[in-house]
């Protein structure tokens, strides 16, 4: 397998967080590497995961420089963002779910769109769900509306100085995904696109999506 050397400063940073998701994370990172724009680094931000997380991240570390591992106790997705939105080189970041995966193109894609709008500072959407698409409202949650309406930040792809600007992402019960947009809208111009859909969403059972129940009152 060939060596990736690392650009002190690459064109993107991928933050992937991960917590107990072993079995996923190889076939999340080889969509990356597998990618046709390779101007990239990689941050997975291990959430305190019990399981063999290091173990398969350790042989891409091993064999590709631009690959880097940060380990923290849990602290939940949000806090796992910016965590790698603080360790992050790039002029863009982006996301990637550990059980999701990037479709052909889709690097390659989001760059070209944000080069080519400097008067644009965040893309979000753009992919195909896999699994049940009806989330719960962040403004009703006894409502269900289809994840198409919806933000969500493993689709963002942004201008590093906005995610630091505003703060990163606000630790919520649910739905810090739009949260941030809304924050992110109101200094800096944000495009929500539907094509292309090279975002492959797995929407798991035990995602927070699919597990949310909302306080009883």
């Amino acid at each position: 397998m060939k060596t990736t050397l690392f650009d002190i400063q690459p064109a993107v940073s991928i933050i992937l967080p991960t917590f107990n998701r072993a079995p996923h994370l190889s076939s999340a990172i080889d969509s990356i590497l597998e990618q046709s724009f390779t101007d990239w680094e990689l941050i997975v931000i291990d959430d305190g995961s019990s399981d063999e997380t290091f173990d398969v991240v350790d042989g891409y570390l091993r064999q590709h420089a631009n690959i880097r591992y940060l380990k923290h106790r849990n602290r939940k997705v949000a806090l796992s963002r910016n965590a790698g939105i603080q360790a992050s080189f790039g002029r863009y970041i982006t996301f990637l779910d550990s059980d999701d995966l990037y479709l052909p193109g889709h690097l390659e894609s989001r760059f070209s769109m944000l080069e080519s709008m400097p008067e644009t500072d965040l893309l979000s959407g753009g992919f195909v769900c896999e699994g049940d698409p009806w989330v719960c409202d962040r403004h009703d949650v006894e409502k269900l509306v289809h994840v198409n309406d919806c933000i969500l930040a493993a689709t963002m792809f942004g201008r590093r100085e906005l995610f630091i600007e505003i703060g990163g992402f606000r630790a919520l019960d649910y739905a810090e995904d739009p949260d941030l947009w809304d924050r992110a809208a109101q200094r800096h111009r944000v495009l929500k696109i539907d094509e292309p859909a090279t975002y492959l969403y797995r929407r798991s059972p035990d995602s927070i999506t699919g597990t949310y129940k909302p306080a009883k009152s």
